[in-house]
Order: structure tokens, then sequence, then C-alpha cells
């Protein structure tokens, strides 16, 4: 009798053994799982940070501008961004538009605007682009300054200057950036940009940038 109690023990402990081996496995994958499925998309926050990028346009001399205030068609018109970066309108006057983006010159105006008319509501619009202008010049085949309708790198300039003069130092390229009263001085290597993985030294210029090839 003892003997048939062993043996039938021993069986219970080889049958529960690949359940329990199963419960185990699923476990591992379910935990897995969670963590693969919780882990954070590096490809889709850069994504999101390049989109902002580009939406945050800042105006610039030169600019025009739609501005409209709802139910005021005296006060609503397109106007010019002057060279001094201000734009002019009916009760406000001058108003301050360059280095703003649309939606903060849209509340300086409503801000300015409700001194005036109760709870306006203003637009701005950004309808033609001219401030976006930058500049190449020495060891290349066309020098000359360029004004653009959307962003773009150096090598994008560097194409629309025709290639490089027979002496140039492709190596020794700047950027000059310009910063309040200074001019900040940027290296851009074209040897190092061309080569492989070097795509990341390809960086997008600003308005003002000169690039200057000795």
């Amino acid at each position: 009798m003892k003997g048939y109690v062993l043996l039938f023990l021993a069986i219970g402990c080889v049958g529960a053994a690949p359940a329990l081996a199963a419960e185990s496995s699923s476990s591992s994958s379910s935990s897995a799982a969670g963590s693969s499925s919780s882990s954070p998309s590096y490809d889709g926050d850069h994504a999101g940070t390049q989109s902002a990028e580009i939406g945050d346009y800042r105006i610039g001399a030169e600019d025009v501008l739609d501005i409209s205030v709802w139910n005021n068609s005296a006060i609503s018109r397109t106007v010019p961004v002057r060279p001094d970066g201000k734009i002019s309108l009916p009760l406000v006057n001058d108003v301050q538009a360059a280095g703003l983006t649309p939606a903060q010159l849209r509340s300086v105006l409503i801000k300015k605007l409700a001194e005036y008319i109760p709870s306006p509501e203003v637009s701005v619009i950004v309808r033609e682009v001219h401030s976006f202008k930058v500049s190449v010049i020495g060891e290349v085949k066309k020098t000359g300054r360029h004004e653009l309708k959307g962003r773009a790198t150096v090598l994008d300039i560097l194409a629309m200057a025709e290639g490089f003069g027979e002496f140039a130092g492709r190596n020794r390229i700047v950027v000059l950036r310009p910063e309040g009263k200074s001019m900040r001085q940027i290296p851009f290597n074209y040897n190092k940009v061309i080569s492989t993985n070097g795509g990341l030294e390809n960086f997008f210029l600003q308005p003002g940038d000169i690039i200057v090839v000795p």
C-alpha cells in the first residue's frame, strides 16, 4: 500500500510540472509585452521636436502680414513689416513684429486693441515670406544672396552656388550667424558631411546666415 501511495505522488508531481512551466512562461511573456509597450519611442519624440521647430516661424523684415480684426474692417488690413521690424495699424500705431511668431504678435495686438475695443478677436497670417535670406561668398562658382521660401541646409545653398572653385577649402567652411550685435562662427566641414554617416553635420540655416568658403 505504501508503494502505491509513493507511486501516485510521483505521477502527480510529474503531471503538474508542465502546467507550472507553462504558467511561468505565460507570466514572463506578459511581463515582457507590458515592458515593451511602455517603452518610449525615440523616433516619435524626435519627429515631434522637428515638427515643433518647423511650425515656430518668426516674422522678419519685409514679410507681408494679413491682420484681421473680427467685425472691424477699418483696422483689418494687409501690412508689410518695415525694415525696422515694425508694422503700423490704426489705433495702436507702430507695433514690433519682427522676431515674434504669428501667435505672439496676435497676443500683443489683442492686448493693445483691448484698450479701444471690447474683447477684440484678432488673427495674424503670414501672407508672403521675404525675410528668409542667406548669402554665400568666397570660393564658389556663383556667389550671391538667396531669398528662401522654406527651410534649407548648408548643402542646399552650396548646391545653389553651383559648386566650389578650384582652390576652395572644403574642410574650412564657416557659417556666420548674427546674434544681437555680434556674429557667431559655426564651422562646416564639407568633406566630413559627405562621408559615411556625416549627414548629421549638415544643419539648417537661419535668416541672415552667411556661408564663407575660403
